[in-house]
């Protein structure tokens, strides 16, 4: 049994606010993120030199991407891993709160442990196998390289880490065996989903504090309906604008209730506007 303890701590935010406040943050997240902040109208957030950085694996992929530009909108010190420095720093703008290193999920821990550095609270994992002529690569990716990814967070003892994956990944033990999007999946992309469940397997064993979330159908247009979050093998459809993925991720940072569950997403019109509290708090906890 997991159990979440809070502390105070002042936090800056870029708002029209003229009075200081406090904000409620886990214990495990303000030791690994301490900031040292006042709120000034108009102001920036002032970061003390402390402050742990968030390693992003996939960090130039179309979620990833979007996950590094959330950080950093919200005062998140952040560390990209990419595979090639020159074309990741091309799409993003320049900041003094966003790093690049060199990373690849696929050579081993040994090399992600350096890359990820004594600098980093936290890990958020989006990576994907790209379609390629090596019909291994899902399994180089998405399950090999996540278990390195996990691997590397012990070595460091890093004890907080946030995977995407996906809905339907444990589509057999959900009878889905017959779903479309499971067959194609599986089918055309080399067996990714089950090379996913593989993964979030070894993270379930690895003893991190984790947050697995599973999105529907990823959509690259803006969001058109809340959030609907629900426990493990429970979606079988539906989609999600990835801003929505990343906020998500985001989010499980900074809620205790997050903590030790594996959750699935997708976005509907007619669903009503929860708080992440909420959203996360009413998932079982693993």
């Amino acid at each position: 049994m997991a159990f979440a303890v809070s502390v105070r701590v002042s936090v800056l935010y870029t708002c029209s606010l003229s009075k200081p406040f406090t904000a409620t943050l886990p214990l495990s997240i303000a030791q690994s993120f301490p900031l040292k902040c006042t709120m000034m109208e108009g102001s920036e957030i002032s970061e003390s030199k402390e402050q742990k950085k968030i390693f992003v694996a996939g960090a130039t992929g179309s979620t990833g991407k979007r996950i590094v530009e959330q950080l950093l909108a919200k005062g998140f010190a952040v560390k990209a891993g990419v595979r090639d420095i020159n074309q990741a720093k091309q799409r993003f703008s320049d900041s003094p709160a966003l790093q690049f290193v060199k990373a690849d999920v696929t050579e081993g821990s040994e090399q992600l442990a350096e890359a990820i550095g004594d600098d980093s609270g936290a890990v958020i994992c989006s990576t994907g196998f790209r379609r390629s002529w090596d019909l291994l690569a899902p399994w180089k990716v998405d399950n090999l390289g996540t278990v390195n990814l996990v691997e590397a967070c012990r070595k460091r003892g890093i004890n907080r880490f946030i995977l995407i994956s996906s809905i339907l990944v444990n589509g057999a033990a959900m009878g889905q065996l017959l779903n479309p999007a499971y067959i194609f999946l599986n089918v055309f992309g080399g067996l990714v989903l089950i090379a996913k469940l593989q993964a979030e397997n070894h993270i379930r064993k690895s003893g991190i504090n984790y947050t697995i979330i599973r999105p529907g159908g990823l959509r690259n247009d803006p969001p058109s309906g809340n959030i609907v979050m629900e426990p493990e093998d429970t979606l079988y459809e539906g989609s999600i604008s990835r801003d929505q993925v990343a906020e998500v991720a985001v989010e499980a940072l900074v809620h205790p209730e997050a903590s030790y569950k594996v959750v699935e997403i997708v976005a509907r019109p007619d669903a009503p506007k929860r708080p992440f509290e909420e959203l996360f708090g009413t998932i079982k906890q693993q």
